[in-house]
């Protein structure tokens, strides 16, 4: 099986900003979707920054992703994408968020066990997402 392995780092000091195209003096957030892949990425790791949402307020803050373990066959680009498109697939909320929905979903999952799960689930929840 094709299997790639990405650390995903949400809590980092790293901004970034954007011209404004109406205002060259001016900074603001870059867009949702921005990858920064050069310059402030190490030069010898597979690791890129994603601004995946916007911000209401204040300075977006960036999703740092380091690839560890790449056998998908994926190209560089495909890889960044498919990064961004898996910040859609929360349910919770309509819009995108800073990590890939399914680093969500265990963070729910992890937290949920931790406070409250202290036998085991009813079997006839085994196969449903009782956690959300």
């Amino acid at each position: 099986p094709k299997l790639g392995m990405i650390i995903v780092k949400k809590r980092g000091s790293a901004r970034f900003f954007a011209r404004d195209p109406r205002n060259n003096r001016q900074l603001i957030n870059p867009p949702p979707g921005t990858i920064i892949d050069h310059t402030v990425t190490n030069q010898e790791w597979y690791d890129f920054y994603l601004i995946s949402q916007m911000a209401r307020q204040g300075t977006v803050a960036p999703t740092h992703f380091n690839v560890i373990w790449d056998r998908t066959g994926l190209k560089v680009d495909h890889m960044q994408r498919l990064t961004q498109k898996l910040c859609h697939l929360y349910y919770n909320w309509p819009g995108t968020i800073r990590v890939p929905g399914v680093c969500q979903y265990a963070h729910k999952l992890a937290f949920l066990a931790a406070q409250s799960l202290h036998t085991q689930p009813h079997e006839n929840l085994a196969d449903k997402l009782f956690y959300l």
